[in-house]
């Protein structure tokens, strides 16, 4: 503590008359965060990383109907506080973090003498900041106007970001709904396909210095969801509010809150590689539970009719198939998509609850959000988005045993909407319900917020690769970029892990899968969600390989440990996970050309290895190899053809189809995999 006053003093120039800095550092002293102010200038903060620049001076502030907070702003006083914590989370990439930072309390005053403090959090690769408002001038409440908060980027800068859409458009005017295409390495210039910039997150490749990603946290029925715009002049991004068409025109696109009180937290991980973005915590670090529970949930995996068989499956027949094979498959839970309302009905549904519960498989019910901001007609509609029938039929759900509920088809960011999503929580807490949401936004901190929240879509999901053949060709590419990006900042209730090669009921038509087998066992371990609904069907027990069905009967979606190992957003990933003590290490390449590692995984040192891979034909099968001898590859030359697996071990060499189990004698070994058609996955025990 000594240590950072005494940087902090040597660093602050304090003059009222000129220009106010503070200085603070991360505890490993790395990561610098300076804020500015002077009255000819708005407030301001820059942020650097081991001598390099990685946000320029950005500018800080809010306009609200109590005062503005830009103009003329002065710096009166900062704080420095240590923070060392520890906290146990579940349901995200680490099971337990502990979280080290310097908080600096900066507090500003406006010409009027009114005061605003802007609290930053530094850590070794992160910053979050938000804005704190005092009660003031007899004012019990605020509404934001427009927020000046800014994040000003290096002219070298290139960007990998998901645009907003417009308001009110898509199937049913549902959107938006966070499901935009991505584009990788794009020059700053370019603008957003509808002009409304950006969804959080957002990456940045500051050159060869390193990366930036940004988001926000800690949003509740407080504040709205917000996002970045489209670039200005001098590379700056700025924050957005929602757009006015959103919600069908319902609810303001300003947020208010009582007073005294805070915005969310804007967050900034950087690092010279990308380590720290995929590794970061910082969504979960700065937020607190908003409540207690009772319940002692259970996550696991589900199967799910809808995402092959579509809306005809939901039946009382066919759910009883689904319900089968999440049993054969040894699944917690079953998914009932739209319509069970009417096609199964309501007095029919407590039957098929008790065969589920028979079998051992408990299941979730689909809900529309439902209510004036859409055109959705698949049902049960209006019930989540009012008070009295939603906690009515919660009651109802709780009384037949169903475990968890799915609601799709959210309308925007506004305030209105965030307090529907903390309302629909809060009550199916009451109930011993789980939630994942869908059509929907990101989820900002809510795995440590609500207990019983299990998972987001938003995202181009599963969904997407079964409506066009597009997304299945695009899909090894997407798959590249979720790792780095929108799976980074929470849980992504994606539904895949196709085992189908044609999308549809029978196995034989639809669009067509591009990826191998194994590369779909690959996003098991890529994609993070605590209930994962696979994309797997009834068939699969007879015409998958024996294999990859017995891997996914096995494969866990809690992680106590997530690691990246190497790749780049859009063109390849290795991403190690430990469940327990089982390390799962999944590699992909999304590209056409070889890519050649070599890695250092000391969590394989020593270890028994098992290895799954596909054959140059796409198939599996199985093969020993010895560890104490050179040995030629299985399948020929590992960097021809579809084989896509060669290890160097030392004076070991060897690259076989699949099955391997062996001893690493080391940890420093080769891998060697060719386009997105097919993946890699270890595990090790």
């Amino acid at each position: 503590m000594k240590k950072i006053i005494s940087t902090l003093l040597a660093s602050c120039c304090l003059t009222s008359l000129i220009a106010q800095e503070v200085v603070v550092k991360g505890p490993d002293e790395k990561l610098q965060l300076v804020v500015s102010a002077s009255p000819a200038e708005k407030p301001s903060y820059s942020i650097t990383y081991n001598g390099k620049t990685m946000l320029e001076k950005s500018p800080l502030g809010m306009n609200t109907n109590i005062g503005d907070f830009v103009k003329g702003m002065k710096l009166t006083g900062h704080a420095v506080t240590p923070i060392d914590t520890v906290y146990h989370q579940d349901r995200i990439k680490t099971s337990k973090v502990h979280y080290q930072a310097n908080e600096l309390i900066c507090n500003f005053e406006n010409p009027k003498g009114q005061k605003i403090d802007v609290v930053f959090r530094v850590s070794n690769h992160d910053v979050a900041f938000r804005y704190t408002l005092p009660r003031q001038d007899g004012k019990g409440s605020v509404t934001v106007t427009a927020e000046e908060t800014g994040f000003r980027f290096p002219q070298q800068t290139t960007t990998f970001l998901c645009p907003q859409s417009d308001a009110m458009i898509g199937w049913k005017r549902t959107k938006p709904s966070y499901e935009e295409e991505y584009k990788a390495d794009a020059p700053m210039s370019d603008r957003s396909q509808y002009g409304h910039g950006y969804t959080f997150p957002c990456l940045f490749r500051i050159g060869d210095d390193g990366w930036v990603l940004v988001s926000e946290t800690g949003v509740d029925s407080r504040y709205c969801g917000s996002r970045l715009s489209d670039v200005s002049e001098g590379n700056l991004y700025t924050v957005a509010f929602p757009m006015a068409a959103e919600n069908n025109g319902n609810g303001t696109s300003a947020p208010a809150f009582a007073l005294p009180g805070a915005t969310p937290w804007r967050t900034i991980t950087v690092g010279e590689t990308l380590k720290p973005i995929v590794e970061t915590t910082v969504i979960w670090d700065v937020v607190r539970p908003l409540y207690e529970t009772k319940h002692d949930y259970r996550f696991g995996r589900g199967t799910w009719s809808w995402i092959l068989w579509q809306d005809g499956s939901i039946n009382y027949d066919d759910q009883v198939r689904y319900i089968d094979f999440a049993a054969a498959m040894g699944y917690e839970y079953a998914l009932i998509d739209n319509w069970w309302d009417t096609n199964i009905g309501r007095d029919r549904m407590k039957s098929l609850i008790e065969y589920a519960r028979s079998k051992g498989v408990e299941l979730f019910l689909w809900y529309s959000s439902s209510g004036y901001w859409n055109d959705i007609e698949q049902g049960p509609v209006n019930h989540m988005d009012n008070a009295i029938i939603r906690k009515r039929e919660m009651k109802w759900l709780q009384s037949l045993g169903v475990k968890g509920i799915k609601v799709d088809f959210f309308g925007g960011d506004k305030q209105e909407t965030m307090r529907l999503y903390e309302d629909i929580l809060s009550d199916a807490d009451d109930h011993g319900l789980m939630v994942i949401f869908h059509g929907c936004t990101i989820p900002r901190g809510w795995e440590r917020m609500y207990p019983n929240y299990v998972g987001s879509e938003a995202v181009l999901a599963s969904e997407n690769m079964v409506f066009g053949q597009h997304f299945c060709d695009e899909e090894a590419f997407n798959a590249c970029l979720h790792p780095f990006i929108r799976n980074v900042v929470g849980c992504m209730e994606f539904g895949g892990c196709f085992l189908n090669k044609r999308l549809n009921r029978n196995n034989d038509g639809g669009t067509t899968r591009r990826t191998t087998d194994i590369f779909q066992l690959a996003t098991t371990i890529l994609f993070q969600n605590p209930v994962q609904n696979f994309a797997l069907a009834p068939n699969n027990l007879k015409d998958a390989s024996p294999v990859c069905v017995d891997y996914m009967k096995t494969v866990p979606t809690t992680w106590d440990e997530t690691r990246f190992i190497d790749g780049y957003p859009g063109k390849y990933v290795v991403l190690a996970r430990r469940h327990g003590d089982t390390w799962y290490l999944a590699a992909v390449n999304a590209g056409k050309e070889i890519v050649k590692l070599k890695l250092d995984l000391d969590m394989f040192a020593g270890k028994i290895v098992s290895l799954y891979k596909d054959d140059k034909k796409w198939r599996t099968s199985t093969c020993d190899v010895e560890s104490k001898r050179k040995r030629k590859s299985a399948t020929g030359n590992p960097s021809t053809g579809r084989c896509c697996i060669g290890e160097q071990l030392d004076d070991i060499s060897f690259g076989c189809e699949f099955g391997i189990n062996t001893l690493i004698p080391n940890s420093h070994f080769y891998l060697l995999f060719t386009c997105g058609l097919v993946a890699t996955v270890f595990i090790v025990q």
